[in-house]
């Protein structure tokens, strides 16, 4: 089923925090889980990912760091403890949000 891409932008930051928050991943690592995840509802393009990686980064939520994998030198990205306090407010406000959506589309009169 494809959903509207409104829906899913503002989510983005909170799901690559999940991630992160499990283990150190590199970027298309982060592309191919986060779609494997979602069987597909999920699909970040690099252009999109990088400039994200990027601002999380600049605002302390991320570090990143490289390392040689099979002869090849590959940017890993870990969360930061500034990071996993963002991610549980940002859960927390998802949940409020889902639970109010569910008030309004599943109560009836």
């Amino acid at each position: 089923m494809a959903v509207d891409r409104s829906l899913v932008s503002g989510s983005t930051t909170m799901l690559l925090l999940k991630l992160l928050s499990e283990k150190d991943m590199y970027g298309y690592e982060m592309i191919d889980t986060l779609a494997k995840r979602s069987n597909n509802i999920f699909e970040l393009k690099v252009g999109a990912l990088y400039p994200m990686l990027h601002g999380m980064v600049q605002s302390g939520y991320l570090e990143s760091y490289n390392q040689e994998v099979n002869g090849k030198l590959r940017k890993y990205y870990c969360i930061t403890v500034n990071g996993k306090k963002y991610l549980e407010r940002m859960i927390e406000e998802w949940n409020a949000y889902r639970n109010a959506m569910n008030d309004v589309l599943y109560q009836t009169v």
